[in-house]
């Protein structure tokens, strides 16, 4: 079957203004551990899930992964306790594809915990189907939760819009084989083929999503 047949959302910085509070958590429990994260370091942990940055860090901060893990979770789970400020134009697009019926996902690299709390922060937009970094075997930049996310809709990933916000997101979705609209946070990401960059999803409506999806 052709055509647009779900649309699968990033959370962190894409949907919600949660991006810069990751970054600024893992600053925090890294300064704790007498490290400073600078330039490529800070720039390696966009998008990135906890485990993944407690692995990252384990190394330069002498710390068990384990430790670090603990410490990132609680962090930003504390810091997301009343939950976040919805993007620009986010409420509106989900909004738009409820109404013309499009099924929804939520694919985030961000613990279980968070995601269910901060999904509360939409305006009340049910996802057909919700996945946190616990959710697959391997998460974001490995394809896993785009493929775990399309399958759960009944949709083949190339009838799929994958919405993120960081080039780790974007290496996902498109390992996944989704069609990909980027609309960068924290890192400039340029278009290529089978991707459309945007400054703000309020550019983004059905007809866009629609023609993201190639035909025939």
């Amino acid at each position: 079957m052709s055509g647009l047949r779900a649309v699968l959302f990033d959370m962190d910085g894409t949907l919600v203004d949660t991006e810069a509070a990751w970054v600024e958590v893992v600053e925090q429990v890294a300064a704790r551990h007498g490290y400073v994260l600078a330039g490529a370091g800070r720039r390696a942990v966009y998008g990135r899930s906890v485990e993944d940055t407690a692995a990252m860090l384990s190394e330069p901060l002498n710390e068990r992964r384990a430790v670090l893990a603990a410490e990132l979770g609680e962090g930003f789970e504390a810091r997301l306790a009343g939950g976040a400020e919805p993007r620009p134009g986010a409420v509106r697009l989900l909004s738009v594809l409820r109404e013309h019926r499009v099924p929804t996902a939520l694919v985030s690299a961000s613990p279980r915990a968070v995601v269910d709390k901060v999904a509360a922060s939409l305006a009340g937009h049910r996802f057909d189907a919700v996945y946190g970094a616990e959710d697959t075997v391997r998460t974001k930049p490995a394809p896993d939760p785009y493929l775990a996310a399309a399958a759960a809709l009944g949709a083949e990933p190339s009838r799929c819009v994958a919405v993120e916000d960081t080039v780790t997101g974007v290496t996902s979705a498109e390992a996944a084989g989704c069609a990909v609209l980027a609309v960068p946070s924290m890192e400039p990401i340029a278009p290529a083929a089978g991707r459309t960059v945007l400054a703000s999803l309020e550019e983004a409506d059905l007809a866009l999503l629609r023609s993201l999806i190639r035909t025939g």
